[in-house]
C-alpha cells in the first residue's frame, strides 16, 4: 500500500524559493568576484585625460614605432621599430606583463636590449597576456601602447 503524496501550495512555494534562492546567491557570488579582482582605474579623472588625447596620439604616431612582443622558451621579447624597420632603443623603457582579468599576475620583468629588441627571462603560462609598453623617445616624446600576446600551451 503506497500512500499518494499531494502537491500543495506550501511546495510549490518551496521550490520557487529554492530556485529564486540559488539564482540570487549565484548573481552576489559573481558581483562579488567581478569586485575582488577589478584591477583599477587607469586614470584618475578621465575628463582630464581626454583633454591632452589627441595631442599625445599625434606625437607619438609621428614616431612611426612598431612594438612586436613574443613569448616562448622561458623568454619574453618585444621587438620596437621605426617606420624603415630598424630596431629602436628609446632613452626610457618599461613594460609590465600580465592579465587582462586580474592583477595577480602582473609583473614587471627585467628587459635587456640585445641590440635589436627588448628581452626578458619570464616563463608565461599559457593564455592570453597583456603587454603594456611605456617607453620615453630622445625628443621626450612619450610612446603608450597595450598589446595583447597569446602564449601556446
Amino acid at each position: 500500500m503506497t500512500r499518494e503524496r499531494k502537491l500543495t501550495g506550501w511546495h510549490v512555494l518551496a521550490i520557487f524559493g529554492g530556485g529564486f534562492g540559488i539564482i540570487i546567491a549565484v548573481n552576489l557570488a559573481l558581483a562579488w568576484n567581478a569586485v575582488a579582482t577589478f584591477p583599477g582605474l587607469e586614470v584618475k579623472n578621465g575628463y582630464i585625460a581626454s583633454q591632452t588625447f589627441d595631442d599625445r596620439r599625434a606625437a607619438q604616431e609621428a614616431l612611426g614605432w612598431t612594438v612586436d612582443a613574443q613569448a616562448g622558451d622561458g623568454l619574453v621579447t618585444l621587438e620596437i621599430t621605426d617606420a624603415k624597420g630598424y630596431p629602436v632603443r628609446p632613452e626610457a623603457f618599461s613594460a609590465k606583463i600580465g592579465r587582462s582579468t586580474s592583477v595577480r599576475e602582473d609583473r614587471t620583468p627585467e628587459f635587456d636590449f640585445d641590440g635589436a629588441r627588448y628581452v626578458a627571462e619570464d616563463d608565461l603560462g599559457p593564455g592570453y597576456w597583456t603587454v603594456w609598453v611605456d617607453a620615453t623617445a630622445h625628443d621626450g616624446t612619450r610612446f603608450e601602447q597595450r598589446l595583447d600576446l597569446h602564449v601556446e600551451g
